[in-house]
């Protein structure tokens, strides 16, 4: 059985587009996995804690710290359990939703799902696919705004640093530009959405 882990951190819920390009490719992929166990943690309507001390000691004591300790547990534990994690994450301000990164925050955890080497870091969530479904309003994948883009590669980072290599990327843009633009992206978005889905589900 194939599991799916979906992480959603746009806080314009239903009117979100990347929440929805989200939608269809989970849709896409149990097509061809019925049987697909599919697990949702929506960042943008339930945002994780951010960092404080409570998050960031060796050994949890106080009843703060064990609580911060136990959802980042949780919170890594979806993702070892996923074969197939699928990312919607809108850009604010060149880069990813905080809440997004708190999620990450969470998940990058030394000995756990990274470990430092001789040679260097090595991740330990290896063998897993994901698919990273970025909306924007602008156009940044390419021009003179592309020095810009501080959002796909923080997340190329954040992905490579605990093992998750095999990512591919679908792009909504320019959806701030004129509706025509906006529908024009989105239906592109949609069709990519569809392709990469099958050739994923497929592997």
């Amino acid at each position: 059985m194939t599991n799916i882990l979906v992480v959603n951190s746009s806080a314009l819920g239903p009117h979100s587009v990347s929440k929805a390009l989200v939608d269809t490719t989970v849709e896409k992929l149990k097509v061809s996995n019925p049987d697909a166990k599919v697990v949702t943690r929506d960042v943008g309507a339930s945002p994780i804690p951010h960092l404080t001390a409570d998050n960031v000691v060796p050994e949890p004591e106080t009843d703060a710290q064990k609580a911060a300790r136990k959802l980042s547990d949780e919170l890594i534990g979806e993702v070892q359990d996923a074969d197939i994690i699928v990312i919607g994450a809108p850009m604010y301000n060149f880069g990813i939703p905080s809440t997004l990164k708190a999620w990450f925050d969470h998940l990058l955890r030394a000995g756990v799902t990274f470990r430092y080497t001789e040679a260097g870091p090595e991740g330990l969530l290896k063998g897993k696919r994901a698919i990273v479904v970025l909306s924007r309003g602008g156009l940044y994948s390419e021009g003179p705004l592309q020095v810009l883009d501080a959002q796909e590669p923080h997340l190329s980072a954040l992905l490579g640093f605990v093992g998750i290599t095999d990512v591919t990327y679908v792009r909504a843009e320019k959806l701030a530009f004129s509706p025509e633009d906006r529908e024009a992206s989105i239906a592109n978005a949609q069709n990519e959405v569809h392709a990469v889905a099958s050739k994923v589900a497929a592997a």
